[in-house]
């Protein structure tokens, strides 16, 4: 830091606010300490200025559960997002699980109790407890991110899944379809419980019967998409009166279904019209292009930062503990009207 403010021409201290706060220093002198830095190849040791701060620079996420799969494939552009936020923010990112075991609980209360971490974004599920310890207890900020904790009290950043799955429902009748196949997640999961609301509310409004979809899964986690989708189509196999179409709560169990249906001598969409849940960039390269609704990953990642900082730098709280940030239809090729 010394070689950087004598090549810049500014005292040290100068040096070490533009790099900590740069909106502390003017955009000239600001200018002139980045050259230098640059030429000289200077990075800031992070965890020297934790020691000297006496706080950490680093925001730990919780997935929820392994990455095997690519849960529901999202989770990557999800990180991205959360990731490149933190930087622009000063901080770094440290995935704290792969797997939610009660000894991945207890690592991640260790690090938050332990003042390793700063704050937390809890990634689509519920907060780790263990033996007494519970994460909102430790006194970090924490966001939760794709799951409404707000009646707790915990700002959430998530989407308009019954909304979005209501209106893509509402659509699939104004095609003509009365018969729906619905993959779901796992019962009692906040995502399925959201979904399959939202497919009942259009199926009222339109005055078809509930009995007009069939349900098939509710025991398998979203990490394993690929298995409900492969299991559900074995259970349309045994439906005497087939339905129509098939509404997916996420890409993963779509796209195994298509697979398998396939396989089976149907064809996409002129027997069975498809819509899934997600808006991972493969379902555009299916066979046929999927329909899906596509989550707002990277503003949601990105507001799910800002209000974190915010807590951190105890900024004002904001009105409501619960932002909705609106998913979107994205029709392709995998949905037409019913032959009959």
């Amino acid at each position: 830091m010394a070689d950087v403010a004598r090549l810049a021409g500014v005292a040290i201290s100068t040096v070490s606010r533009a790099l900590a706060n740069p909106g502390r220093v003017n955009e000239k002198t600001r200018a002139k300490i980045n050259a230098a830095a640059k030429q000289l190849g200077y990075t800031p040791n992070a965890m020297a200025r934790g020691l000297r701060v006496g706080k950490s620079n680093i925001i730990m996420i919780v997935l929820p559960g392994s990455l095997y799969y690519g849960v529901s494939q999202i989770i990557p552009q999800v990180l991205q997002s959360i990731n490149k936020s933190l930087i622009q923010g000063g901080y770094n990112l440290m995935i704290a699980n792969l797997d939610r075991d009660e000894v991945s609980e207890r690592h991640i209360l260790d690090l938050a109790f332990g003042g390793s971490v700063r704050g937390a974004i809890i990634l689509s599920s519920k907060l780790p407890e263990v033996d007494g310890r519970s994460l909102a207890n430790s006194g970090l900020p924490i966001v939760s991110m794709l799951l409404d904790m707000s009646d707790a009290g915990l700002q959430s950043v998530i989407t308009n899944d019954r909304e979005a799955v209501r209106e893509v429902t509402a659509e699939l009748i104004r095609l003509g379809h009365r018969r729906f196949f619905y993959l779901a997640g796992p019962e009692g999961n906040y995502h399925d419980v959201e979904r399959y609301g939202g497919v009942l509310e259009a199926l009222e409004a339109a005055g078809l019967p509930k009995e007009s979809v069939h349900r098939s899964g509710g025991r398998l986690d979203y990490q394993h998409g690929f298995d409900i989708g492969v299991q559900a189509a074995d259970d349309f196999a045994e439906l005497a009166q087939k339905p129509t179409a098939v509404i997916a709560t996420s890409d993963d169990m779509a796209i195994s279904f298509v697979s398998r249906i396939k396989r089976a001598g149907l064809s996409i969409p002129d027997d069975l019209s498809v819509v899934s849940f997600d808006g991972s960039p493969v379902c555009e390269f299916s066979a046929p292009p999927l329909s899906t609704i596509e989550q707002p990953v990277e503003e949601m990642g990105r507001t799910a930062v800002e209000l974190l900082l915010d807590a951190i730098g105890q900024r004002q709280n904001p009105a409501s503990v619960r932002t909705v940030i609106r998913s979107k239809l994205i029709l392709r090729e995998s949905i037409a009207p019913p032959k009959s």
